[in-house]
């Protein structure tokens, strides 16, 4: 149960990194001082390629072992974006940037990323080819599947690929994972009711969408709870509600918006399909018409049994059997990563953040003691995967 030895040579310039990333956020698509940051170590660790601008922001490198009679290469994949929140953490190196920072560690996986990219590149002790991605749009804006619309696993095919996600209060040192279903499926929903406008006095002369979108939302928890196997993950949550401008005016329009969270894709069927009938039954019996836009984001994120397993080694391999966990339970977030697995086997792991805020709140950080073990990790699994 050790972090290697080279991480501990090179700590010091990796939190030097990860600070200096914390300090610049930068939000979805607009990752270019990061993604070129990146660039630039990686091409000073001597990376064999560097490709930049793939799914308009990512960067692609290419470490080739010392050899390559098994003609295989692994994908490892990091996120690189922050998020819109202005920071509370007080620390020495809180973003710069009013409204951005890093509440999710991206910082912290690029970082781990990019010290196994170099400890990789200067050893070369493996059989095979290493894929390093580092990846834009996480939060929101599907930069997995840009990048793979791109070319990524065209141009750079691998046979695995794998990622790594911090976890707010897991102890330092342990690692969790589940094969299957392990994160869920993020679709947005924007539910228009629509009647006729009116003075408040003359209600009668007006065809009022207010009691429509009252009876609509209650039908919708209804929905959720009475449709839905209970047994079966799902949630749907209507957040935001926006009509009229006057207190003395009836509205003519009520949108709704929200989303809705599945582990499985029968499921997200069936609610996409009930929705639409609902809002339109609904808003019916007022004498108004409901329309429904559902806009499919991420798909459920599906861990592969095989690689999984293969996961678990080489964490135990970094911490001890007894801190590598493999029943974590499933979670109704999204992440994009979903797009990468439906494409290639793989599997996510969660390394533990040790006590902090949890993940997008505006006092969370990434735990600098996690890096070693995260590129203790991400080498040793290179050395599983492909022996030389």
């Amino acid at each position: 149960m050790a972090i290697e030895n080279w991480v501990s040579r090179e700590i010091e310039a990796l939190v030097d990194f990860r600070h200096d990333l914390h300090r610049n956020p930068e939000l979805l698509y607009e990752v270019s001082r990061t993604a070129g940051k990146v660039a630039d170590a990686l091409r000073a660790a001597g990376v064999d390629e560097v490709h930049e601008g793939i799914g308009r922001t990512g960067v692609v490198g290419v470490i080739r072992g010392r050899t390559n009679t098994s003609g295989r290469s692994i994908g490892l994949r990091a996120d690189m974006d922050a998020l819109p929140i202005t920071e509370e953490t007080g620390a020495e190196w809180a973003s710069d940037v009013v409204g951005k920072m890093h509440a999710c560690g991206h910082d912290g996986h690029t970082t781990m990323l990019l010290g196994a990219a170099k400890h990789l590149a200067e050893s070369r002790a493996f059989d095979g080819t290493v894929i390093v991605i580092f990846q834009p749009a996480e939060e929101g804006g599907a930069g997995a599947r840009a990048m793979i619309e791109d070319g990524l696993f065209k141009n750079w095919p691998c046979n695995e690929v794998y990622g790594m996600h911090n976890r707010p209060n897991l102890p330092l040192g342990q690692f969790t994972i589940a094969s299957g279903p392990i994160m869920g499926s993020v679709d947005a929903v924007e539910i228009t009711i629509s009647g006729r406008g009116g003075h408040a006095a003359q209600p009668h002369n007006a065809i009022d969408p207010m009691p429509a979108t009252a009876a609509v939302i209650q039908a919708v928890q209804a929905m959720s709870a009475r449709s839905i196997d209970p047994f079966e993950a799902s949630v749907v949550s209507l957040c935001t509600i926006e009509g009229g401008n006057a207190f003395n005016v009836i509205p003519q329009e009520i949108k709704i918006t929200g989303t809705v969270r599945t582990l499985r894709q029968e499921v997200r069927d069936h609610i996409e399909s009930s929705l639409g009938t609902l809002v339109s039954s609904v808003a019916a019996g007022f004498g108004c018409v409901g329309r429904l836009e559902y806009s499919r984001h991420y798909p459920v994120t599906v861990n592969h049994e095989a690689e999984t397993e293969l996961a678990v080694q080489a964490a135990r391999a970094v911490v001890g059997e007894e801190n590598v966990f493999t029943d974590m339970p499933p979670t109704l977030g999204g992440e994009d990563f979903s797009f990468m697995l439906n494409e290639v086997p793989g599997a996510m792991i969660n390394v533990g953040n040790g006590p902090s805020a949890q993940l997008h709140h505006p006092a969370y950080d990434f735990n600098d003691e996690v890096i070693g073990w995260g590129c203790s990790y991400w080498t040793e699994l290179v050395r599983q995967r492909l022996p030389g």
